[in-house]
């Protein structure tokens, strides 16, 4: 038997008839087996495509306790193999509901062998266009931009003005909550720029200190200041011919956003503590997590400065209103990370994937791609749960939800990473919404292993 021939799984305890079906299968690479312990085993070991199984086995031979069993734990460890459910002439209630519960098709005896041939052919033919579909999807549908994962209407007609704006030299405003991947858009719009074969430079405003960003930003000569032993040129100049990505560029203070303006007006930079003039080509890309109107109202940033940084603007919605994006961007990242880390992990269970599309995500791509990565590491089976991913399951699927206590504390995870989202992370803000002081909420915050999202200049 070829190596490459497609794997068809038979869980089977009627040796004879397991006989039969290996010799009527000669087409695949037959692996068999007799009972649930076995069945995993060759699950884990061979990966088969399609699953030919009994409903009835063993210790439970007349019921059907340990085919569901069975059933729903190949399910979990391999969502997208196509189980086909074998069972009694008469009892056809039970293969609809095992059909209900995720198996593909089912098949009643005595075994008519030409019909289930065509059953299992069916199955392995849908399998493969399946497989053929989830690959279009990650190299095609899913990065319009390089390294964007979009199928969602709201980031598609993101990427389309990225695409547009891109070859002029119009200065671009990314919005967006933290985390949802404005440094990302930034790239995309300096790659498919003329200016792609120069520097891109990022710079984080909000992660310097303010009297270290204007030498960072603007250079400085020897001898300037305390420290300043050599002439040191800044972003500004290590980005010419380039890109400059000003990210929180809200966190600027406003006696450095004067100066920023200036180099806008002029494209001339002075380094601190020189008096040459020296002329820069770059292209401009900010972003902030902030509301741009609110800190103008509020005196925390320059009306004429936001004009000139903002020629076009960009709104990047947070993950929970992408609609369909956070499970595809899951994949991807599980995919990717499995392996690098070498681990023979397939994909999500069904309960997983209901999880990421029920969880808000207030930490975005960026809480997604921690949480799918700890998943990967820590998980011991060969798809991911809503357990691996620390995301809470339906509350059907078991009784803990009746439970006051669980209750309380899931509402009041929600709560906190809600207010965490509404308040872009500012701590005092947060608890003020909450009703709570400050020192409360860090003891919340650690209790529920929480992380802020965003920490605010002053935090």
């Amino acid at each position: 038997m070829a190596e490459d021939n497609p794997k068809l799984l038979i869980v089977e305890d009627d040796l004879g008839l397991q006989k039969q079906l290996r010799w009527s299968f000669t087409e695949y690479e037959v692996i068999a087996a007799a009972d649930r312990a076995a069945a995993i085993a060759a699950l884990r070991r061979h990966e088969p495509a399609v699953v030919l199984q009994d409903l009835g086995l063993p210790p439970d031979a007349e019921g059907v306790a340990e085919g569901f069993n069975c059933l729903l734990e190949i399910l979990r460890l391999s969502p997208h193999t196509k189980v086909i459910v074998v069972t009694g002439q008469l009892d056809k209630q039970n293969a609809v509901r095992a059909v209900g519960l995720g198996a593909y098709d089912f098949y009643q005896k005595p075994v008519d062998i030409d019909v289930l041939r065509l059953l299992v052919q069916r199955a392995f033919n849908i399998h493969a266009l399946e497989e053929q579909n989830r690959a279009l999807l990650q190299h095609r549908g899913v990065m319009p931009l390089e390294g964007v994962i979009a199928i969602s209407d709201s980031m598609t007609r993101i990427c389309r003005t990225i695409e547009k704006v891109a070859p002029t030299n119009a200065s671009v405003l990314l919005l967006g909550e933290s985390g949802t991947g404005k440094e990302l858009l930034a790239r995309a719009v300096h790659s498919l720029s003329p200016r792609a074969a120069k520097p891109f430079v990022a710079i984080n405003c909000a992660a310097i200190p303010e009297a270290l960003l204007e030498s960072e930003l603007f250079g400085y000569e020897k001898g300037a200041f305390t420290g300043a032993l050599k002439q040191t040129s800044g972003k500004f100049e290590q980005a010419s011919g380039g890109t400059i990505f000003l990210d929180e560029i809200g966190d600027m203070p406003l006696a450095l956003q004067a100066k920023l303006l200036r180099f806008l007006q002029d494209h001339v930079v002075e380094r601190i503590g020189g008096r040459e003039r020296i002329a820069v080509d770059v292209r401009i890309v900010c972003a902030t997590n902030k509301d741009p109107a609110t800190m103008i109202r509020a005196g925390e940033f320059r009306e004429d400065l936001y004009y000139r940084i903002s020629e076009v603007t960009v709104r990047i919605p947070p993950l929970r209103d992408r609609a369909g994006d956070a499970i595809v961007i899951a994949r991807m990242i599980l995919d990717r990370r499995a392996r690098e880390h070498g681990r023979p992990i397939k994909g999500f269970t069904p309960g997983a994937l209901k999880a990421i599309e029920r969880y808000p995500w207030p930490g975005n791509i960026r809480e997604l791609e921690n949480r799918v990565n700890g998943a990967v590491i820590m998980t011991e089976g060969k798809s991911v749960s809503e357990a691996d991913l620390g995301l809470p399951g339906e509350t059907g699927s078991d009784l803990t939800w009746l439970n006051l206590r669980v209750a309380r504390q899931q509402a009041e995870i929600e709560a906190i990473r809600k207010v965490l989202a509404v308040s872009s992370g500012n701590l005092s803000r947060a608890a003020e919404l909450l009703g709570i002081t400050r020192p409360t909420l860090y003891d919340l915050l650690e209790k529920h292993d929480i992380v802020a999202p965003v920490r605010t200049a002053g935090e």
